[in-house]
């Protein structure tokens, strides 16, 4: 019984103790290597992003949805729903000691120490929303990418992280070219402004956050989505309930089509694989990895847009930018790959 149980635990939710480091790569050594188990949630990460943008297009663009917040709430009922099936069968854990035989979920004191992780979530959530009403689309890129140097500081305030000069080459890199991307539309909004890099600041301590509590609470990636979901779903369920949006999507006329139904479903399929590949690609490498990452899977976001949607105007000076980013993020993946 228990041969067959572990053949069925099929996802990755750990990442075995690294060998001790050197004396001398001790100030460098956290997250300066990455594993193939991390080359996987980082590339598992980028495909499932790039999907779920598509998916996300269609239900708001093609079929008109008028709530994104509650596409967001579908995703963490579905997401719940998957993880509640998956450990009642017990095809995965939540927490790193538990017992095949074991059916348990988590304990009330672990929902409290999680807590801060649903707390920092729903600011990054709503502060990312409000950014995008701030200032245009290549201004909101481009300052957005700055996200990487917020992550960073406050990897180094939180846990005293430290990056050596190739890294932190690699990431001005892909700042200059992400100002280099947006250089047409430098016109200045201070509230626009203050938003965007608030919600940077948002983004940078909700990775750090699942990095910090992720190695701290004994729990697996699929434990971290669960406890997440289970504290942030009550939250945005009264959020969109006040807001009207839960009685604007019971009269949407497509609501119980076919095809948006299949979008829909295929858009919480992909949003739960999203999440679980960005607990584990922020617990196995670090926060700022998580964070280029993101850079990078907007550069293939920003080339499918162009191939299956069309209508975007070329401009040298984006194209340029664009390839100083990729490019950065290379050198980010070679250093990472290579521990140089």
């Amino acid at each position: 019984m228990k041969a067959s149980t572990e053949q069925r635990m099929a996802l990755p939710v750990s990442e075995p103790p690294p060998p001790p480091p050197r004396p001398a790569d001790q100030r460098f050594i956290k997250g300066s290597t990455m594993t193939s188990r991390g080359a996987y949630a980082a590339v598992s990460y980028m495909s499932c992003a790039v999907m779920l943008v598509l998916f996300n297009k269609a239900a708001l663009s093609s079929y008109n949805f008028p709530s994104a917040n509650v596409i967001t709430l579908f995703q963490i009922i579905c997401s719940c729903a998957f993880l509640y099936v998956l450990r009642r069968w017990r095809v995965i854990s939540f927490t790193s000691g538990d017992a095949d035989n074991s059916t348990r979920f988590v304990s009330l004191q672990t929902l409290v120490h999680t807590s801060p992780l649903a707390l920092t979530y729903l600011l990054y959530m709503l502060a990312t929303m409000e950014s995008v009403r701030g200032v245009n689309v290549p201004m909101y890129t481009t300052l957005r990418r700055t996200t990487v140097v917020f992550t960073m500081i406050v990897e180094f305030i939180l846990v005293g992280q430290r990056y050596s000069r190739s890294v932190i080459a690699s990431v001005a890199l892909i700042v200059f070219g992400a100002f280099v991307a947006g250089s047409r539309d430098l016109s200045f909004d201070a509230y626009g402004y203050s938003i965007v890099f608030l919600s940077n600041i948002t983004t940078a301590v909700y990775l750090a956050t699942i990095s910090r509590i992720g190695k701290s609470s004994g729990l697996t990636s699929f434990g971290l989505m669960w406890c997440n979901g289970i504290l942030c779903g009550p939250i945005l369920l009264f959020w969109t309930f006040i807001r009207g949006d839960l009685r604007m999507t019971m009269n949407f006329q497509y609501l119980f089509a076919p095809g948006f139904m299949i979008v829909l479903l295929l858009s919480c399929m992909l949003a739960f694989l999203l999440n679980y590949s960005i607990f584990l690609n922020t617990t196995l490498n670090s926060a700022v990895t998580q964070t280029i990452c993101g850079n990078l899977k907007d550069i293939f976001t920003i080339a499918l847009g162009w191939m299956f949607f069309g209508g975007l105007p070329f401009d040298l000076l984006n194209v340029i930018g664009q390839i100083l980013g990729f490019f950065g993020s290379g050198l980010y993946a070679y250093f990472k790959l290579f521990g140089k």
